[in-house]
């Protein structure tokens, strides 16, 4: 004989659950999408659209920290990791554009790996904006460009990565490579 009315609790449990994990996975979604956004406008050099998508994505983020205090499982939910990293990327790259140092990323709280994932695709991006910008003949930026690749890279590799943040070192290594010969290619036509 089973005791239904436990098992009716553990139904309505996992039901709750299930409910906020699907809010949860919207909500990311709609913060990712945001701050992948905001990266495209400062691609663009358009630094007022990239903002707005920076605070729309900090928007979600909020309101999904607001509505799931305390219920950190739902925090741990790969949408939700993924938007972070995004949100990360995206301000990162943000401070890059404004000239500002690349350091921590306050509006939220978040583990090591979530802000390694983060760092380690700015280098793709800045690679982007380093042929945008050779395109557009600012080598200076080039240059800026490969400076802060290289000084990401050389963080990262103190770090002793394994797993994820291993593939996004390899990744932004890569990335970092292309830098180097989008410069070289510049030093022999000057």
């Amino acid at each position: 004989m089973l005791d239904k009315q436990y098992i009716q609790q553990i139904r309505e449990e996992l039901l709750s659950y299930a409910l906020k994990r699907r809010e949860v996975i919207k909500v990311a979604g709609d913060a990712q999408q945001q701050a992948k956004k905001a990266i495209f406008a400062l691609q663009r050099d358009d630094k007022e659209g990239a903002e707005e998508r920076l605070r729309l994505a900090k928007e979600y983020l909020d309101k999904l920290n607001e509505e799931f205090k305390g219920q950190d499982d739902l925090f741990d939910e790969g949408s939700y990791r993924a938007a972070l990293e995004e949100y990360v990327e995206a301000s990162l790259f943000y401070k890059f554009f404004v000239n500002e140092p690349l350091g921590q990323v306050k509006e939220f709280a978040m583990d090591a790996d979530i802000f390694i994932g983060g760092l380690g695709d700015v280098p793709g991006e800045l690679y982007r904006y380093a042929i945008k910008s050779a395109t557009e003949k600012k080598f200076e930026e080039v240059k800026r460009c490969h400076k802060i690749a290289e000084e990401i890279i050389g963080e990262m590799v103190d770090m002793d990565l394994t797993g994820y943040n291993r593939t996004k070192f390899d990744q932004a290594k890569s990335s970092l490579h292309k830098i180097e010969e989008v410069v070289y290619e510049l030093s022999l036509r000057s």
